[in-house]
């Protein structure tokens, strides 16, 4: 019986034989695409290599740990922090008196860097440590001691399954210069450089950015200067990084992180004084301090320099005055005796400051604290004597969560920091743009940590890289022939049921 009616398209029967064949090629298209993508995927995973390095500061120690690949960009790493640890309690140089202790304290963040690091990696992963200013007042004040310190601390880090690589004190400029390279590699500005020389540039050359750092016990500024204004070799330093070479100033002011420059100005305050109590203007009105005098005169910064003093400790209630903190605080500065055509302060040579500048360590904390990194100079300033005036119990009330030990100091540290800024390092109300102060870059902390690690790595022999069983040229054309194939079963059955019964029987 024929169940077509009249004048109508008779209904297709989509053929077995057909359906088959165009299901296996589906499924044969389907299994080579995941094959193709698996085998290459699984080849082009990068051999990854690690590092660790220790950041003994003054008031504290951070231990950090990198990861780069084994295949180097112009032999110098791709680096990126993955972790970062925290050491419990003071700096190492804080152990003077303790020193096996010094070792012990770095133990917890040392075995979290054992569940950080793949086992496998262990013997092969560098570790560094760096002590800072603390450590280089210590070592001023007492050799003996500061290398008592660090052979503890050599002990403890070479008991560890890592390639230890020693435990040293960095000099002022190395920790500049080492700022510096970190702020530029996260900034980005080092890529420019394997743009093929002999070909011409289709954008402008990058400029780098300069770094300012701000510790407990020092501080430094790093840049790359107009090269006509040098006067003072000893302030230069020289880096090859990324198939470049870089000349740049830096200079590091020991005794003039924001607690030694404290101390400085406590000593100055005292001298000449028969009583034990004097009003501060640099703390808020109402907060009171007792120091011992003992403390200030056996630091190495004013070791010498101070007479005896009448009375064992010192009494200060502060007022909160910002024009008399600046008044004492300038006190400390040298800034008539310059030997060069421009110096900064204490007679040390600063070639002018040019383009832009990343502020980190203690210049971003305090900013960050008054809600001041982006402002203009004038309304920072405006900031500062505003929280400076506050009185101490309502400061205290509005930020419970900070300690009392740093909290009482941010009127101090943000005045210091604009005469450091300005008088010291020349900045004005126009160039004040110019300085971003910033904590992380991307991922990474700012610091000298990371540029410590990307000029090491130049060190490390750069593994032939794995090469992958396709080329990319090669992977791409098996993408696109599986995807066709898997396109066609579609493809054939749209025809089949769209098309004539004529192109139907030409399908068959």
């Amino acid at each position: 019986m024929d169940t077509n009616i009249p004048g109508s398209k008779p209904r297709g029967h989509f053929p077995r034989k057909l359906a088959i064949i165009l299901g296996l090629l589906l499924g044969l298209s389907l299994l080579c695409l995941i094959a193709v993508v698996v085998a290459q995927k699984h080849a082009t995973r990068k051999n990854n290599k690690y590092g660790i390095v220790l950041d003994a500061g003054s008031s504290h120690t951070s231990m950090y740990v990198y990861q780069w690949p084994a295949e180097k960009e112009n032999d110098t790493g791709i680096v990126k922090q993955i972790d970062i640890c925290e050491v419990k309690g003071s700096g190492i140089s804080s152990y003077a008196n303790e020193p096996e202790n010094a070792g012990m304290s770095l133990k917890q963040c040392m075995d979290k860097a054992k569940l950080v690091v793949p086992a496998r990696k262990y013997k092969e992963t560098p570790v560094y440590l760096g002590a800072t200013a603390g450590m280089r007042l210590l070592r001023k004040q007492n050799k003996n001691i500061a290398d008592k310190v660090l052979s503890e601390v050599t002990a403890t880090l070479d008991s560890y399954p890592f390639n230890f690589q020693g435990a040293r004190i960095l000099s002022g400029g190395e920790e500049g210069a080492y700022g510096w390279i970190t702020v530029n590699y996260l900034l980005g500005n080092f890529k420019e450089s394997v743009w093929p020389r002999f070909l011409p540039r289709i954008y402008p050359s990058v400029e780098t950015t300069g770094a300012l750092d701000l510790g407990g016990a020092s501080t430094q500024i790093t840049f790359v200067p107009d090269q006509e204004n040098i006067e003072s070799q000893g302030n230069i330093v020289n880096f090859y990084l990324y198939g470049k070479n870089y000349t740049v100033y830096t200079h590091s002011f020991l005794c003039y992180g924001k607690d030694q420059a404290l101390r400085l100005k406590l000593i100055k305050d005292v001298q000449g004084r028969a009583e034990e109590k004097y009003q501060d203007p640099c703390f808020n009105p109402g907060y009171k301090r007792i120091m011992k005098v003992s403390d200030l005169l056996t630091n190495p910064c004013v070791a010498g320099s101070v007479p005896s003093l009448s009375f064992s400790q010192i009494e200060i209630e502060g007022t909160g005055q910002y024009e008399n903190c600046q008044t004492s605080i300038e006190r400390i500065f040298n800034l008539t005796h310059c030997p060069y055509s421009k110096c900064s302060f204490n007679g040390i040579f600063l070639p002018p400051v040019r383009g832009k500048f990343a502020a980190f360590s203690a210049f971003y904390y305090v900013m960050s604290f008054l809600n001041a990194t982006k402002t203009p100079m004038d309304q920072t300033v405006q900031k500062i004597k505003a929280f400076c005036s506050r009185p101490w119990d309502e400061v205290k009330a509005a930020y419970p969560k900070v300690k009392e030990k740093y909290l009482s100091d941010y009127c101090f540290a943000a005045v210091y920091i604009m005469l450091l800024l300005g008088k010291g390092y020349h900045f004005t109300e126009d160039t004040w743009s110019s300085i971003q102060f910033r904590g992380k870059i991307g991922e990474s902390d700012a610091g000298w940590t990371l540029g410590y690690m990307l000029n090491l790595t130049n060190m490390i022999p750069a593994e032939r890289p794995y090469t992958p069983p396709l080329s990319h040229i090669t992977y791409i054309s098996l993408l696109v022939i599986c995807s066709l194939m898997m396109v066609t079963p579609f493809l054939l059955g749209f025809l089949f049921f769209c098309q004539p019964k004529c192109m139907r029987k030409a399908i068959i």
